[in-house]
């Protein structure tokens, strides 16, 4: 005998249905289409960014284009190449610039060579940075293969190659200069560089290439979030969280080189974290941000915010944002290596 169907069966096939049109009139979600660019082998925190942007990717968040390096050290590439190895994208474009900036071998790098039982503890396909090509030109050819309006550039170095990329002309590849092409195709770019508390503050990721600096501020066409020093130095990687986080496996790439910048006890400030972190997720309350305005660099390398016209904002923490900051850039950084999930 058949039963009428009750008020709770009507409600159930109501909601089925709802949630049926909401997937189908839902937009897809696109990741992030990120470069990084960055002086990896300066200070471990461009390394522990670096793992974050893996971490971020196989959530399906982001998807790192291309790596930039403004280190001219030719380890750095091979070092990047075998980071990207580890977490199974080998094959992400790596580009150098060749400016005799920060020329020394630093305290990690050297691991990309280490072997266990003749074999390479960190396999990578790229020997030296000798082999990689321009910076400049991985630029070029990034931008000029995204879609319009997709890409988000976290630059945690010198401003090296970006002041590079505003300086180039038309090419065969696209009839857009510099200022062009990134208006076409970059959001926002997201930097670690600056000091926005302290009046006379000279920040490392200035101070080395000045020029450049004074370019971006003066010229970059696209919305520029600063992260100043007094950001990341506010939120730092918990040394016990690289002590037994990264056990999964018998090497890591982060924790080793954690240990041999400067062996724990200590917390290492994320200062390039906080960047990375922005660059991805700008609208999940991890910061707050100033009024808009511009930066402007000074040929003492002082940097100084000034409120009003411009495309300027640069990054603020509340007492809460700064625990829930550290918390996220732990977990991410030493989320195992995973396949990139499905987007629909």
């Amino acid at each position: 005998m058949s039963r009428l169907p009750s008020p709770l069966s009507h409600l159930a096939v109501i909601l089925v249905g709802t949630i049926a049109l909401a997937a189908a009139v839902e937009p897809a979600r696109t990741p992030v289409g990120l470069i990084f660019d960055t002086d990896i082998g300066n200070d471990v925190d461009d390394v522990l960014a670096l793992g974050v942007i893996h971490a971020l990717e196989s959530r399906g968040e982001c998807r790192l284009l291309a790596v930039t390096i403004t280190k001219d050290h030719e380890l750095a590439a091979p070092f990047v190449d075998a980071i990207n190895t580890f977490y199974g994208r080998g094959d992400i474009p790596i580009g150098v610039c060749r400016s005799g900036v920060t020329n020394d071998q630093g305290k990690f790098l050297g691991l990309v060579n280490q072997q266990d039982d003749g074999k390479a503890r960190y396999p990578h396909d790229l020997i030296s940075g000798k082999q990689a090509p321009a910076a400049v030109e991985v630029l070029r050819k990034t931008l000029i293969a995204a879609a319009d309006q997709s890409v988000v550039i976290a630059q945690v170095g010198f401003s090296t190659n970006l002041a590079a990329l505003l300086d180039t002309k038309a090419d065969s590849m696209s009839p857009l200069a510099g200022p062009e092409l990134i208006k076409a195709k970059v959001r926002f770019i997201s930097i670690m560089a600056g000091e926005f508390s302290k009046p006379d503050y000279r920040e490392y990721n200035v101070e080395k290439d000045i020029p450049s600096a004074q370019q971006l501020a003066a010229r970059w066409p696209t919305p520029v979030f600063w992260s100043g020093f007094e950001v990341g130095i506010a939120v730092a990687t918990p040394h016990i969280s690289i002590e037994r986080d990264y056990r999964y496996v018998g090497h890591h790439p982060l924790a080793e080189s954690y240990v041999l910048y400067e062996p724990p006890p200590h917390n290492r400030p994320a200062w390039d974290l906080t960047s990375v972190l922005h660059a991805v997720r700008p609208d999940r309350g991890y910061f707050e941000l100033s009024p808009t305005g511009r930066v402007s660099v000074a040929n003492t390398s002082i940097t100084t915010f000034t409120a009003g016209e411009g495309q300027h904002r640069h990054l603020r923490l509340t007492e809460a944002q700064k625990v829930r900051v550290t918390e996220a850039l732990m977990l991410l950084a030493s989320e195992p290596p995973r396949p990139a999930q499905k987007v629909r």
